[in-house]
């Protein structure tokens, strides 16, 4: 799968989008790297390892109403090792609640490191 795109897409949209906690650690183990670092802003350090990673959706899952799941603006793109998607986070239908991207570093067929850019609301 590490030359195609679908690496990211399927860890918005089978990750990231599934509320089981013992069902989504199995699918990081076919789509992130044993030790991937997930970057979720430049001011914090990373978060490191499947389990560390499926404890932080976990977290934030229960902040969100069960309607949330992430929705694809398109599909994912590649360029070499390098992966991007952007999404909405919100009710399905509805404006949505976040919007961002994902921007992903592949290596030996698994996602090593993922870096999200949270568009921010006009202050």
């Amino acid at each position: 799968m590490e030359n195609s795109a679908k690496l990211l897409e399927h860890s918005l949209l089978v990750i990231w989008n599934d509320r089981n906690a013992e069902r989504r650690l199995q699918a990081m183990e076919n789509i992130y790297a044993d030790d991937m670092a997930f970057y979720e802003s430049n001011e914090g350090p990373a978060i490191v390892g499947n389990q560390a990673i499926n404890d932080l959706i976990s977290k934030l899952q229960q902040q969100w109403p069960l309607e949330f799941e992430f929705q694809l603006n398109g599909p994912a793109s590649i360029n070499h090792h390098v992966q991007h998607v952007a999404w909405n986070l919100g009710i399905p239908g509805q404006a949505p609640e976040a919007t961002g991207m994902d921007i992903a570093i592949i290596k030996d067929g698994k996602i090593k490191s993922l870096h999200l850019f949270l568009n921010l609301p006009p202050a």
